[in-house]
């Protein structure tokens, strides 16, 4: 999930200074598809680009060339959250609360190892624009997920996933800010992830928070993307916090991708979490002393569980993969100049539209979410009954227009 919320500027490449001895080799802790190098050409024109920006300025406005992108929308990208499913179906099956906690937190930390080669960023959504998609599990079951953006100005992607049988429903939404701090560009992430174990409605929700995210290096040095600075996983009917903390990399010390925490309920000590999101993951009982993995991206980083999306001549003209085909294309063939016109034309078009709703009073109303109580949630209200309640969401996220 690395880069999923560099929604507005996130990566960048300035040539390098004339006489610079610099290899071009990745940093020696990192791994070798965690940086970018680009060639003359493309270091000319983010340095252009560069040359235009200020420290502290918003970037939420700003177009970036299309050699930095990733040829999926965010909205696509979320699911990288929902690829391993296994360690959250049946935690509501674990008697202790604070088992459960953990098989939430696993899955939480499991998401962020899935990253493109190099430093990349997803299409900027587009208002209006949905991904949806179907996941079928080798036991029979089936998980469902739906992203729109619901909001161009400030940006905002309001998303939501559910396995009626497996008992788990995740509802999110996503408000980045990008800003330009000199030899970085950093994205914070507003917004959480409310996970709700359906088999124990007694617990609530389950609310997570995101890390925020640098890209450094994109003035002098190599460009690496990290995750920094603390979020927080928690369950307030149990009082269950887990405050962690994705640690960036100093200067003269330290390693990528390191993260560490300490989860409590209230004021008391549970356990400790440490290691790396790109590798393995631990959890410490303070009581005990035992150690567990909750998640080894090594080991198990392979097993993503497939998602089904209907072929792109099925889609609507504004659910992602058929809206951005010809810039995907372009990007896949390395035709910086077809990539370029296509993302053009899309963005165009935006605005065109837009200005024609603002002349005609018009606002945009989301198809599939609406805003309640400050928060998007989803236009359906979900059965009970989990095969009732399969077939309510099937038909509520492929109803025909």
């Amino acid at each position: 999930m690395m880069g999923l919320f560099s929604q507005a500027g996130s990566h960048f490449r300035a040539v390098k200074p004339r006489g610079s001895i610099e290899d071009d080799k990745p940093p020696s802790d990192t791994e070798p598809d965690d940086t970018s190098i680009l060639d003359e050409n493309e270091g000319s024109i983010i340095s252009s680009l560069i040359s235009q920006l200020r420290v502290g300025m918003d970037l939420s406005r700003v177009t970036f060339p299309t050699f930095v992108l990733e040829p999926r929308s965010m909205l696509e990208r979320i699911t990288d959250f929902m690829s391993h499913p296994d360690l959250i179906f049946g935690a509501e099956n674990c008697n202790d609360p604070e088992e459960r906690f953990i098989r939430v937190l696993q899955y939480y930390l499991a998401g962020w190892h899935i990253k493109p080669k190099g430093v990349k960023k997803p299409y900027n959504p587009i208002l209006g624009e949905f991904f949806r998609c179907r996941y079928d599990y080798p036991d029979g079951t089936h998980g469902f997920y739906i992203a729109e953006q619901v909001s161009h100005h400030p940006p905002i992607s309001a998303f939501y996933y559910v396995s009626p049988t497996n008992r788990v429903s995740i509802l999110g939404e996503l408000r980045p800010k990008s800003k330009f701090l000199g030899n970085s560009v950093s994205t914070t992430m507003e917004g959480e992830n409310r996970v709700t174990l359906l088999g124990k409605p007694e617990d609530g929700e389950y609310v997570i928070t995101m890390p925020n995210m640098y890209a450094r290096g994109i003035l002098f040095g190599k460009m690496v993307l990290e995750l920094g600075d603390t979020c927080m996983a928690k369950n307030e009917k149990h009082g269950l916090y887990c405050d962690l903390e994705f640690k960036t990399k100093g200067f003269f010390s330290g390693t990528y991708n390191a993260l560490a925490g300490r989860v409590r309920k209230n004021t008391n000590d549970i356990g400790e979490v440490s290691g790396r999101w790109s590798h393995i993951m631990d959890f410490k009982n303070t009581k005990t002393g035992s150690k567990r993995v909750l998640f080894d991206a090594i080991k198990d980083g392979e097993k993503i569980s497939p998602k089904w999306v209907p072929p792109e001549d099925q889609q609507e003209p504004n659910e992602s993969r058929r809206l951005w085909k010809a810039l995907t294309q372009a990007i896949v063939s390395k035709d910086m100049e077809a990539a370029t016109e296509a993302k053009s034309a899309v963005e165009d078009a935006q605005r065109e539209q837009r200005k024609k709703m603002t002349e005609s009073g018009q606002q945009h109303v989301p198809r599939f979410f609406e805003l309640q109580d400050g928060r998007w949630v989803p236009k359906l209200t979900v059965p009970q009954d989990p095969d009732a309640a399969t077939i309510a969401v099937q038909e509520w996220i492929w109803a025909s227009t």
